[in-house]
């Protein structure tokens, strides 16, 4: 679901805040991040081209840089997070900074990774043209993020438990754009060749206490404006891990006794324009630093 671009759908200083409380303990926890950020990078593999210098948008712990190897023969690799505990986490030449707010000089980077972030944009339309803006012509998008499917059990039970046992319903798990919603929104920051796909990844539990449990480990606990301020109440958490168990147990092959949680991931590929986009771009220069990326004008 994509909302106007006036509205505030995410609290971002507490999803800076989720990060920073998650950065130090995120090893035991970062397992989806490593899986789709080596998802996304094996893309690169079917694209014969140097990227000089790249740009990892929403870093978390630097798992994109780990599963880069050789691919894409990218000489620079920055990096960037909202959280300055991630960024530091992540190593190498980092900084802190918004997805929707990038202090980087148009025309700046030859690639541009984000892995797992920008499902947390209140404007995401904003933050892709921003994107596009520091692609060089020619320069590659490479993004994941979570889909409209991600979540759908546990917001399920959720919501069956508080309408059961409180007759209310709040805001739970965060709304995730669609596939046709990203298409739409690539076009219209004016990227060419956009390409969107998607895949489920199910992870089994032996309950949703041990999932909502890693949802905090990883920082991806909920943001979402208008939902309850309050800590819920135990008897609507203890119906809703009863729900979940009755309507979900032992589906998508998880095992006798677990439960299933879905991600659907969201995958974009997609170029800064060129007027003649078949042909490689000239390689850029390998001697940057972090000075000559940022715009010092912000």
């Amino acid at each position: 679901m994509v909302t106007p671009e006036h509205m505030s759908l995410f609290e971002r200083p507490h999803v800076r805040a989720h990060r920073e409380r998650a950065a130090p303990k995120l090893d035991a926890h970062d397992f989806l991040f490593r899986e789709v950020a080596d998802r996304l990078t094996e893309r690169l593999d079917d694209v014969k081209r140097d990227f000089p210098v790249a740009l990892d948008i929403g870093c978390h712990g630097g798992e994109v840089a780990r599963t880069l190897g050789e691919r894409g023969r990218i000489q620079t690799l920055f990096q960037c997070d909202p959280s300055p505990a991630m960024a530091k986490r992540a190593g190498g030449v980092v900084f802190a900074a918004d997805e929707e707010f990038l202090p980087v000089k148009p025309g700046a980077v030859d690639l541009v990774l984000s892995s797992l972030s920008l499902h947390w944009a209140n404007d995401l339309p904003g933050a892709l043209v921003q994107i596009r803006r520091t692609l060089k012509p020619d320069g590659l998008f490479l993004g994941a993020m979570l889909g409209e499917g991600t979540l759908q059990e546990l917001r399920t039970a959720l919501m069956a438990a508080e309408m059961e046992i409180e007759m209310i319903m709040t805001p739970r798990v965060s709304p995730f754009a669609t596939v046709q919603d990203v298409g739409a929104l690539l076009q219209r920051a004016g990227f060419a060749m956009p390409v969107v796909d998607t895949e489920s990844i199910t992870v089994s539990y032996p309950d949703m206490f041990k999932l909502m449990h890693d949802l905090r480990g990883m920082g991806e606990n909920g943001a979402v404006s208008g939902r309850r301020k309050n800590f819920t109440r135990r008897d609507t958490l203890m119906r809703a891990a009863e729900i979940y168990t009755e309507r979900f147990a032992g589906k998508d092959d998880c095992g006798e006794g677990r439960i299933p949680a879905t991600f659907d991931i969201v995958y974009m590929t997609a170029w800064a324009p060129h007027p003649d986009q078949q042909q490689p771009a000239k390689p850029g220069t390998a001697s940057v630093n972090l000075i000559d990326l940022l715009n010092k004008n912000d």
